[in-house]
């Protein structure tokens, strides 16, 4: 048996033939940017987060830059000023901070689900501080409450990096919808992903949309008159047209995921590998399932000779990354142990249970 970690391929066949028929009428529409597609599409995604604003953009990256930059424009953050980031993130978190001229300062994860430890923040606070960006990991959200607690108690920013959860909530209440800001992804890989890079801000906030939606447009909201030093960061027409499509079916698609992982924590009894801790259920849209495992290497080699294909992520934290050089003597232990053992289990709503069951039998079946 043949195991993919993730079948793009596979998902997009499953959203036939109504895809292609949508596409295809983009097409000879013959409006290929901010038209039709992309309003009806912000207007939506906003209903489903439970936002005012849904501002469609190129990438997650941009979504996270765009929401600091206007963010600076308004006076709330200037250069230098530090944001609170988790050290056990993709890099693209990190990378949108620098590139504003703000500062990560990088705050430990809890081990059990490897989401920034809320007990640790306010021990990072200084008088510089400006923001938390809270990262909702492998589609599982972070403890929202209480980092909402401490942002008010010093009045901070709250920016969340959804790019894994779209569609986790607690009590009907959905990411992107907890902070002051979201930035979201649309990579093909994600819970609903375009065909292509793609990207959106939420916000209830009307003064930094209207910023935001300016400098994804080259600084202007009307052709040719150009307020802000913006740039070219925006969802185009057929990009938007396939997250509608796709958007109608996420809930079912996450229920799907959550089906798989509990087949996943109900069945892996090998005391070798580390479970993902689980908490509230509709928290979590696992977007990614990762284990830990001491002998990684050795685990994933054995599960390709069965066919079964995994992913690491990531292999290597921010800080270590030779981009981030000034950050690499900072002691973070739990984030290094994490990179150093998580291994990603196929995961995706096309699995059968068949294909489950097989993983799990030979997982069962590994010996170090």
């Amino acid at each position: 048996m043949q195991i993919p970690f993730l079948s793009l391929k596979a998902i997009t066949e499953s959203f036939e033939p109504i895809l292609s028929q949508k596409i295809n009428e983009v097409v000879k529409k013959g409006w290929y940017i901010h038209g039709e597609e992309c309003a009806a599409f912000e207007k939506s995604f906003a209903y489903y987060c439970g936002t005012k604003h849904c501002i469609g953009v190129g990438n997650g990256l941009e979504a996270l830059k765009l929401i600091l930059r206007a963010y600076k424009l308004l006076g709330v953050f200037n250069e230098g000023d530090e944001i609170i980031v988790p050290a056990n993130t993709f890099i693209a978190t990190i990378l949108a901070v620098s590139a504003e001229n703000l500062m990560p300062i990088f705050v430990e994860p809890n081990i059990d689900d490897y989401l920034i430890d809320v007990k640790k923040i306010e021990d990072k606070i200084s008088s510089k501080t400006k923001a938390i960006m809270p990262v909702h990991l492998y589609g599982r959200l972070c403890n929202m409450n209480a980092i909402s607690e401490i942002a008010q108690k010093h009045h901070l920013k709250v920016i969340e990096d959804a790019a894994q959860a779209h569609g986790a909530q607690i009590g009907g209440k959905r990411s992107g919808s907890f902070g002051d800001a979201a930035g979201f992804s649309f990579y093909p890989g994600k819970n609903l992903g375009c065909l292509g890079d793609g990207g959106c801000v939420t916000t209830n906030d009307d003064e930094l949309a209207a910023i935001i939606r300016k400098l994804a447009n080259y600084g202007s909201s009307i052709k040719y008159v150009h307020e802000l030093k913006g740039e070219n960061s925006r969802l185009d027409e057929i990009q938007a047209a396939v997250l509608s499509v796709k958007l109608k079916r996420l809930d079912s698609d996450n229920s799907g995921r959550r089906q798989i992982a509990e087949m996943y924590n109900a069945g892996i009894k090998n005391k070798e590998v580390i479970l993902p801790l689980i908490h509230k259920k509709e928290e979590h849209v696992w977007h990614i399932y990762s284990v830990r495992v001491q002998s990684r290497k050795a685990f994933i080699d054995y599960l390709k000779d069965y066919g079964i294909e995994t992913v690491i992520h990531y292999p290597t934290p921010p800080h270590k990354q030779t981009a981030y050089k000034e950050f690499a003597c900072l002691n973070l232990p739990i984030t290094e142990k994490i990179h150093a053992e998580v291994v990603s289990l196929p995961m995706s709503p096309m699995l059968t249970d068949e294909q489950v069951k097989y993983v799990i039998e030979k997982i069962n079946d590994w010996q170090r």
